[in-house]
């Protein structure tokens, strides 16, 4: 699977994926990539979908993603946008952030809008988190445990352990990854 990927703003919307894949990403997993419209679309959302939510905490958090990860950033032109066609225009430029990354996929629940037809030719692919994350753990388990551990130690509100974590990243759709972590199995172990 993948090592330099595109994250779209679906797997930057859950908190606990977003610093999950941003930490695997910081501790040399894979390659991260996104552009300033992926990091709107992903705020813009949090802010529209909870109101309640500090904008500046949102700002900050999106500062210290941009900060922990500053060659992730591709910046795009409405120029480079690719003629493939796409179920939704709209996600046009997430595949045209990936071309210029140099990506070989995009990291997405919103598989139906990025179909193999359409990403084949270009020499990408869409790929779940729940997959991705679980390649992750596969290719180097011992960098996704010591994550893990670094991401629950620095949960206080509230305190988190690793297992809970686990319980927040399965409801965020990572089921396979984190049944993989509990049990400690991965193939080729």
């Amino acid at each position: 699977m993948s090592r330099v990927v595109v994250l779209d703003a679906c797997v930057l919307y859950p908190a606990a994926l977003r610093d999950l894949l941003v930490r695997l990403a910081v501790a040399g997993g894979f390659r991260a990539l996104w552009s300033e419209r992926i990091l709107d679309e992903a705020f813009v959302s949090l802010a529209e979908d909870r109101p309640g939510l500090d904008p500046v905490r949102l700002l900050r958090t999106r500062a210290l993603m941009t900060g922990a990860i500053p060659e992730a950033m591709i910046r795009l032109t409405e120029a480079e946008l690719p003629v493939a066609t796409l179920p939704d225009a709209d996600d046009r430029h997430v595949v045209v952030a990936a071309q210029l990354g140099m990506a070989n996929a995009i990291v997405t629940f919103n598989l139906r809008d990025f179909p193999d037809s359409a990403l084949a030719p270009l020499g990408l692919k869409a790929v779940h988190p729940d997959d991705f994350a679980l390649d992750c753990f596969v290719r180097t388990p011992n960098v996704v445990r010591r994550v893990l551990h670094g991401q629950a130690a620095q949960l206080t509100r509230p305190v988190s352990t690793v297992n809970q974590l686990l319980d927040h990243l399965e409801r965020a759709g990572l089921v396979k990854f984190a049944a993989a972590c509990r049990s400690g199995d991965h193939p080729g172990a």
